[in-house]
């Protein structure tokens, strides 16, 4: 078999995700996630799914005795990874814990918490409301460290869907958007809501309104041309309304019978 063509990356390049994000109590979904990432990449993410065999008697086989002891120094490497990434306290409390009960130690400690913090964040999120009279750039930075917060617990929120819920929250103070061309960022979005306040407190009606179509003027082949004393011209046009017909000229030849004057 040919060998891939695809980089290699090495393990302790991936390891490096652990070292920006240490576990300090309050980022444990996250930590977690990079941990099996990092685990499976080396094809060791069994270890945190199985607990340590039970040691084995002393007349044990030595396909046995090695067996465990290659397992036991697996999750000791595991659990010095794990410890190597947490913050001074917490590697206090799990310094002689093997991996497995390790990592469900940490979920009892931290993945209910996470799960009331979520819970707390999203409604405080989904509640904001822009008051009367309320500055909006910090209406604005709030929500945002909201989504911040949710994506720190683990639960993402696309861009487009933030935006629907900061533009839903400012109420009254957009009466006309559109959604034509307003795929932006949230910087984005944030500046054009400041500039939208600042236009909204000179005067301005609307706000975030799309300009209106531009109106065409008439052709000037419509208007009525003037006859030299100023008055209208007759309409060349016979009115259907008379109930006269038009008579042909003298000398004129119909076109189909060759008759004159028919």
């Amino acid at each position: 078999m040919a060998p891939s063509s695809l980089p290699q990356l090495s393990s302790s390049a991936l390891r490096s995700i652990l070292e920006k994000d240490k576990l300090n109590g309050t980022n444990f979904t996250n930590w977690y996630r990079n941990l099996r990432i990092v685990l499976k990449q080396e094809k060791r993410d069994h270890v945190l799914d199985n607990p340590l065999p039970d040691e084995p008697v002393e007349n044990a086989t030595t396909a046995v005795q090695n067996a465990y002891r290659r397992t036991k120094d697996e999750s000791t490497e595991i659990s010095c990874l794990m410890l190597a990434h947490m913050e001074p306290d917490l590697q206090q409390q799990f310094e002689k814990v093997e991996a497995y009960d390790m990592i469900e130690s940490l979920k009892s400690m931290f993945q209910a918490h996470a799960k009331t913090e979520r819970y707390q964040v999203s409604q405080a999120l989904l509640s904001c409301k822009l008051k009367d009279g309320d500055p909006l750039s910090p209406h604005v930075i709030k929500m945002v460290g909201y989504v911040q917060s949710l994506d720190r617990l683990g639960y993402p929120i696309s861009e487009e869907f933030v935006t629907d819920i900061i533009l839903n929250s400012l109420g009254q103070f957009i009466s006309n958007y559109h959604m034509h061309g307003m795929d932006k960022k949230l910087t984005e979005l944030h500046g054009m809501l400041k500039q939208a306040e600042a236009d909204l407190k000179k005067g301005a009606s609307q706000v975030l309104k799309v300009p209106n179509k531009p109106k065409f003027k008439k052709s000037s082949c419509t208007k009525k041309k003037k006859t030299k004393s100023g008055g209208n011209a007759p309409d060349p046009t016979p009115s259907s309304s008379s109930g006269t017909k038009s008579t042909p000229s003298a000398g004129s030849t119909c076109f189909y019978c060759k008759v004159d004057g028919h």
